[in-house]
């Protein structure tokens, strides 16, 4: 157990991510759950996380613009494609998706190929540095955040097949970067399925609450262990998403 480790100078930051991470991904998660497309999130952080390897193999700064725009334009590029299939082909757009997936996971491995830190940054692709998130990658994402969900408020339905795509490819990208493929995954499917059953009344608010409570917990739990903070938070929103449907079912 390491008890220094719960220090709120740390973890507060890393739980003001993951807040700011569920603020866009719990309605998105909803949507996603409704066209059926589950698999969608992992696709399009895939092909971010590719943008961002593509420009590390050019030896651009890890945190600078150029690697944010490589990212952004990889992930509207992989949007705008899953936007023209899902017209074209509705009825194999799941599965099209995990093809996209696959390839763009297999990119990624070709290019790290020669990388003697190939096998760390995948790591962090995968399960983020949420401990480690700066106050300026906050800022951005709490703009870039609000700008989306003011998108969605004022435009609603009017955004059509396209602008779904597109806000869910920008709020995709800046999460993975922050909390990593697995956590982006947790925070867009889970609590929004632990709902999906709850009158729209009150599932938004429990959506929220079971991410909140997850990333706590998670993030208290993996500091007092001193084990890997993405992997414990995934399970502890599984958990209070689990809980929720127990404790709902007997309402």
């Amino acid at each position: 157990m390491n008890f220094a480790a719960l220090d709120m100078s740390i973890l507060g930051p890393a739980m003001l991510a993951g807040m700011l991470v569920l603020a866009t991904h719990v309605p998105l998660g909803r949507e996603v759950l409704a066209r059926g497309i589950v698999f969608i999130d992992l696709a399009i952080a895939q092909i971010a996380g590719l943008g961002v390897i593509a420009a590390d193999s050019f030896g651009w700064e890890p945190q600078g613009w150029g690697v944010q725009v490589a990212a952004l334009s990889a992930a509207a590029i992989g949007a705008i494609g899953l936007t023209w299939t899902e017209k074209h082909w509705p009825d194999s757009q799941e599965a099209l998706i995990g093809v996209l997936f696959v390839l763009a996971a297999c990119a990624g491995l070709i290019l790290m190929a020669g990388n003697p830190h190939g096998a760390e940054h995948l790591k962090d692709l995968l399960v983020g540095q949420i401990l480690w998130v700066s106050p300026a990658q906050l800022q951005i994402m709490a703009a870039v955040t609000a700008g989306l969900l003011l998108a969605r408020k004022l435009l609603g339905k009017a955004l059509g097949r396209v602008g779904f795509y597109l806000i869910f490819a920008c709020a995709i990208t800046l999460s993975v970067q922050l909390v990593g493929v697995y956590l982006v995954f947790a925070s867009l499917i889970i609590p929004a399925l632990a709902v999906r059953s709850v009158s729209s009344k009150f599932a938004v608010g429990i959506a929220y609450t079971i991410g909140a409570v997850g990333y706590a917990l998670g993030l208290a739990a993996s500091a007092w262990y001193d084990v890997p903070s993405g992997a414990v938070i995934v399970w502890a929103i599984a958990i209070m998403a689990l809980l929720s449907r127990i404790f709902v079912s007997k309402l």
